[in-house]
This record gives C-alpha cells, structure tokens and sequence, in this order.
C-alpha cells in the first residue's frame, strides 16, 4: 500500500543581502505581516504568507546571494485589490513590468487573470496577480 498524505507549503526561504532593508520592503511594498520568529538572532525574519505559509527572509553573512536572477524563477503573490496594490508600488517608486518586459505594463494572461513582475532589494522577481 501505498501512503499518500496532504502536502502544502510551509515556507519560502529567501536568501537576503540586508535583513533591514529586505524586512522593509516586503513590509511596506508588498504589504506583508512580520510575525514573530523563533531565531532571534538579528539575520532572519518572518512573514505571514496566506493561511499556513511563511516567507522566511535569511541574512547570510557569509554567503553573497545568487548573482543570476531569471524571471522565470520568480515568487508569486496573489492580492485581492490589484488596482490598489499598483498604486502603492507607484506611491513607493517601484517600477512593474509585464513577462516581457514593458515598463508598466500589466499582463494578461489567457484567463483574464492580470499580472506583474518587479524585483525585490536582491533582484528577486516577483509576480503579483488578482487571481483570488
């Protein structure tokens, strides 16, 4: 027999250059919850990522992130007030793209589903949908 159980995601681990200014920007750009983290030791903090998830934002003092960041490997948020989110990504002077590229451009996807792309303080990229 065969064991099959439920699996959701629990976190994201996102490898950071500065705790201080990536903890400002997922604050204040991207609207999220810090929630308490049990380290305690000034390189990690925790936010609230729907539900049951977390992002976990890591500063690693001996390791520089990665230096190659590909769109295609991007975290992606979904909000329930997409018009209202652009707006603050303009009120902080973050810039958006669509997937190819175009400076303020929102992609649609076939589904009707609008979307962005912006990169955080490492050049992560992230995408943020209205798809909830």
């Amino acid at each position: 027999m065969v064991f099959i159980s439920k699996i959701q995601i629990n976190h994201l681990a996102v490898h950071v250059s500065s705790l201080l200014r990536s903890v400002e920007f997922y604050s204040r750009v991207m609207g999220l919850h810090q929630t308490e983290e049990p380290f305690r030791d000034g390189l990690h903090a925790w936010f609230e990522m729907g539900e049951k998830s977390t992002l976990h934002l890591i500063e690693e003092l001996e390791l520089s992130p990665p230096m190659e960041k590909s769109k295609t490997n991007h975290l992606c948020f979904s909000v329930s007030d997409f018009d209202s989110f652009i707006q603050n990504l303009q009120n902080q002077g973050c810039s958006f793209e669509n997937w190819a590229g175009e400076k303020g451009v929102i992609n649609v996807r076939p589904d009707g589903i609008r979307q962005i792309f912006f990169q955080d303080p490492d050049g992560y990229w992230l995408e943020v949908n209205d798809d909830c």
